[in-house]
């Protein structure tokens, strides 16, 4: 389960990375191919952190369902601007990805 868990969580940051990248990218040079490296790592993200959840829930320990939720939301609202950048491609949108990633990393390490 260990193995699985380590997985699950560099897949995670990949994704994160994958999404900041995208930002930097799309913001220093109106690239065309950033918008999908953004949903595709919001994804990526969305869908990892979910199977780290489930992961946590069939261990022992117990899991801070409040923190998991206000991350959920942050990540579901990443990946809808994803989605919408995808669309119609727009530095704003990619900014606010940015910066929500970075605030649920924040969520992430001090909460």
């Amino acid at each position: 389960m260990e193995i699985l868990n380590s997985a699950l969580v560099f897949l995670h940051l990949l994704g994160m990375a994958g999404i900041l990248s995208g930002f930097l990218i799309q913001v220093m040079t109106g690239n065309a191919k950033a918008p999908k490296v953004l949903l595709h790592s919001s994804l990526l993200q969305l869908v990892t952190g979910l199977l780290l959840v489930g992961v946590a829930e069939m261990g022992d320990g117990a899991v801070d369902h409040i923190k998991v939720g206000v991350k959920l939301v942050i990540a579901l609202a990443v990946s809808v601007l994803a989605f919408l950048n995808l669309r119609r491609p727009a530095t704003r949108l990619a900014v606010a990805a940015g910066v929500l990633t970075i605030l649920n990393v924040a969520v992430a390490v001090f909460w």
